[in-house]
């Protein structure tokens, strides 16, 4: 499986989540459409699934291998909006298809512990048609292109100015470039996406930018009376 969400926000947080959430990131691909869930069904109790990222066009990144356990869950929609990490995928942007079906099938997959190092690291060529997301392994030939020396999902080097989470993203920062953020003193922008209105801060002391962000990240406003009002959904975090 190649995943590439469509949402945006979902798309940029994916990475982050396979290294440092995989619960949650588990609880993302542990549902599917009505022809993957077939396929898996069959494949319960005695099948795997190799699972990677689409970063780039032709090309996938490898997260982990996994058994496709026993004791596939039939759910309810309400029934899967009170699964361990549902409400949070869902506020990322995550659109849940239950057209012509009221109910979808939970998979328990569960990763295998002596692939782990690869993850992020391991590039295979991921053969056309690109929209095709999921393939048979026995159907396809997908070589190895590259296996990188550092995990590719969180590289050990931030540059601030590529810096743009939502407040959302906050929550799931890799934790190298948390570190840089302790590092970093400086300005930062916040921008209300809804309307357009603008907020510049500076940050410095204990954690400096990211002790800053991680208090908007817990409350929403960080104690700012002019965020206070204001839906906390719609903002961009930057560095100026």
């Amino acid at each position: 499986m190649r995943h590439r969400p469509t949402e945006p926000e979902l798309r940029q947080a994916l990475p982050w989540m396979a290294t440092e959430n995989h619960d949650l990131f588990n609880a993302y691909q542990s549902f599917h459409g009505r022809q993957v869930e077939r396929a898996l069904d069959k494949l319960a109790g005695a099948g795997q699934i190799a699972s990677f990222l689409g970063v780039n066009p032709g090309e996938a990144v490898f997260v982990g291998l996994y058994d496709i356990a026993a004791g596939t869950r039939s759910l309810t929609l309400r029934e899967y909006g009170k699964q361990p990490g549902s409400a949070e995928l869902m506020s990322m942007g995550m659109r849940v298809d239950l057209q012509e079906r009221d109910r979808m099938l939970h998979f328990d997959l569960r990763r295998r512990k002596e692939y782990a190092d690869w993850l992020g690291r391991l590039i295979v060529t991921w053969p056309p048609p690109e929209r095709a997301w999921w393939r048979r392994a026995e159907r396809n030939t997908m070589p190895i292109k590259a296996l990188l020396q550092e995990n590719s999902f969180a590289p050990s080097q931030l540059d601030w100015r590529e810096v743009d989470f939502s407040w959302e993203q906050l929550g799931h920062i890799p934790s190298t470039w948390r570190y840089s953020l302790q590092q970093w003193r400086g300005v930062y922008h916040i921008l209300d996406a809804s309307d357009g209105k603008r907020y510049v801060g500076s940050a410095y002391g204990a954690d400096n930018i990211y002790g800053r962000w991680n208090s908007y990240a817990s409350s929403g406003h960080g104690g700012n009376k002019l965020l206070r009002n204001r839906d906390p959904k719609n903002f961009r975090f930057s560095i100026l």
